[in-house]
């Protein structure tokens, strides 16, 4: 029998053995349930997630960019069909792993050596061999592999940015890299719109990334990019290139060109060039000869770094990403200040002798011409420098600094396009002496873009307004249907609709009768002004930027051209003589393009005009000893 005082100890021992058995199995219980629960709602789309980036393997399916076209429907930039060539090492047969490499690498031109280390990586299930390839290749490869029974390459269609009309337009529209991504022109400026919604193929695959062999396949389809309608016009624009490469040619022109047609009224950008261009649909290949040498004639890094400053030389569009010394072009905007501002009148008269001194400096004209008294309309036609200094003075350097800046040459114009200069190099008022108004007076001493120019002298002859410069003018949806028209946007009134008169009756007596000549255009009214600057930061003291800018018919003012020609090695470096004739040559196939109608005759400019005798080509030099 057992001992009553020993069986009561030992039951409250299993009893407490029992409750904490119970209280640990209700732990254990709880855990696993609070895991469960974190597993099931809280982590459970990541542990979904993750499951399923084992279960499937996604190819992704580019998308082709939206296209680029012309004002008048010419087809810039589209897309072409090619093949990235891919390989998964697991896949392939041990025993092909040479021959793969070996004949893979002469199909597509690489090493062989580093082709069989790729395949010799076994756990690999993914090696990019080459991107973009054409059909040719493409199918070279596939019948290659099926003919020697090597699995693991997949030939996986892909898109590439194409350019139909080659090197045209080159510097405007950009280009794209290797990832089909804009990088320069409107191709980067307008990359997000352009650029479409890639789409996605998912297989099963097994543990081991193997491709089932009862595999499913779920499919989201790529959908392209929107498109762009320029406010170019690719005629236009043919005629401003062929005229700028003949011109470039018959000049030796050594730092490239530039030319721009606007419409005055809207700003509208309806040519840009810059030349020599490139081949957008190969960027990388240097195509001015004369660099492309000098380029060549080096070697290592030298050379590394040398084709990289000429490919970044070439892709530049200096239209808009370069600041130049304007020179007496820009005495178009000294005259429409100091008339606006009622400092001078048209009858006012300045007298031009040998030199004039300026705080110790003396100025001289061209060639050292004196033109004796004059008006101002003879003083635009003379390009007189002398005159424009007295100006200038009259004008006063607050007021040359606020019509500078309400010209909007201090800061970008806005312009739609990549790389602008946040701001240009000018003289402020409080940093400006006596000196420096006079040079500036006459268009040396400040530099601004070619662009910022353009659109200035646009506000010149337009009434008086200021327009923002802009390429595109819609975005269409994949469909073609209209998403966004971009419409023509004033920045600000510059100066009044009677100062603009006066200055377009101006322009005109330049071309009939003045340094402009070359500009003229039989049965249409021109009006123009040129410009031959100096370089200041040149170490040639003799290179000179030829430059004219011409407007017709000046009596309804339509459409702009600024040629510059950066140092031209030719009989002479006036603007009037080399780049007026190329403004004239674009101008009227313009016009006659766009049906406007000639005159009997161009018209009569102020008879201050025919007053004018043996006047220069050009007025612009610069500094007297």
């Amino acid at each position: 029998m057992a001992d009553p005082l020993r069986s009561l100890p030992e039951r409250a021992l299993r009893t407490r053995a029992r409750v904490v058995s119970a209280f640990f199995c209700g732990v254990c219980f709880l855990g696993l349930a609070a895991r469960l629960f974190y597993l099931q709602f809280v982590g459970g789309d990541w542990f979904s997630q993750r499951a399923l980036g084992q279960q499937l393997q996604d190819t992704v399916v580019p998308a082709d960019r939206g296209k680029i076209y012309s004002a008048d429907g010419v087809l810039l930039a589209a897309n072409s069909s090619c093949w990235t060539i891919r390989a998964s090492p697991r896949e392939m047969p041990e025993d092909k792993v040479s021959l793969a490499a070996q004949g893979l690498a002469e199909i597509l031109e690489l090493d062989p050596a580093d082709l069989l280390e790729k395949f010799s990586q076994r756990s690999s299930n993914d090696c990019l061999l080459r991107y973009r390839v054409d059909r040719e290749m493409a199918d070279a490869v596939r019948d290659f592999c099926e003919e020697n029974g090597v699995t693991g390459v997949r030939i996986n269609q892909d898109s590439k940015r194409w350019y139909p009309e080659g090197e045209f337009l080159a510097s405007v529209l950009g280009f794209t890299n290797v990832d089909n991504a804009g990088v320069s022109g409107l191709e980067l400026e307008y990359n997000d719109v352009l650029t479409g919604e890639n789409g996605v193929v998912l297989t099963a695959v097994n543990a081991w990334g193997y491709t089932l062999e009862q595999s499913y396949a779920t499919e989201q389809f790529p959908e392209e990019g929107n498109s762009l309608v320029l406010t170019i016009d690719a005629n236009i624009q043919r005629f401003l290139e062929n005229a700028l490469n003949y011109a470039v040619q018959e000049h030796n022109v050594a730092a490239r060109s530039v030319g721009i047609v606007m419409d005055v009224d809207t700003g509208a950008v309806l040519a840009m060039a810059t030349t020599p261009a490139y081949d957008p649909n190969q960027p990388r290949v240097i195509y001015d000869e004369t660099a492309r040498a000098a380029v060549d004639a080096l070697s290592g890094e030298e050379r590394a770094k040398a084709l990289q400053l000429a490919q970044q030389t070439q892709w530049r569009n200096k239209a808009v990403s370069d600041l130049y010394e304007p020179g007496s072009v820009f005495k178009l905007i000294t005259c429409a200040a100091a008339l606006d501002a009622g400092v001078i009148q048209p009858d006012s008269t300045f007298y031009c002798g040998e030199s004039i001194s300026v705080a110790g400096t003396r100025f001289h004209c061209a060639n050292h011409r004196s033109h004796g008294m004059q008006n101002v309309t003879l003083a635009l036609m003379n390009s007189c420098n002398q005159s424009f200094i007295q100006i200038g003075a009259r004008l006063g350097k607050e007021a040359f600094c606020d019509y500078f800046a309400a010209f909007g040459l201090r800061e970008a114009t806005g312009i739609d396009l990549p790389a602008e200069p946040k701001e240009s190099l000018y003289y402020t008022a409080d940093r400006m002496g006596p000196v420096e108004l006079a040079s500036c007076a006459f268009g040396q001493s400040s530099k601004v873009s070619y662009i910022e120019m353009a659109a200035a002298v646009c506000a010149i002859v337009n009434g008086g307004n200021l327009m923002r410069p802009y390429v595109v003018s819609e975005i269409l949806s994949p469909e073609g249907e209209l998403v966004e028209r971009i419409s023509p946007s004033c920045t600000r009134r510059v100066i009044k609709e009677e100062t603009s008169i006066t200055m377009r009756t101006m322009m005109e007596a330049v071309v009939e009768g003045g340094g402009g000549q070359n500009a003229q255009i039989a049965g249409y009214r021109v009006g123009g002004k040129s410009g031959t600057s100096q370089k200041l930061d040149s170490e040639d003291e003799t290179a000179r930027i030829a430059s004219f800018v011409a407007v017709a018919p000046i009596d309804d003012p339509q459409y702009l051209c600024l040629v510059c020609l950066d140092e031209p090695h030719s009989w002479t470096t006036a603007g009037g003589s080399l780049s007026a004739p190329v403004c004239a040559e674009v101008l009227e196939q313009t016009l006659v393009y766009k049906g406007v109608p000639r005159a009997p005759e161009a018209g009569n400019a102020d008879s201050s005009a025919q007053a004018a005798a043996e006047l220069p080509a050009d007025g612009d030099t610069f500094y007297g000893a």
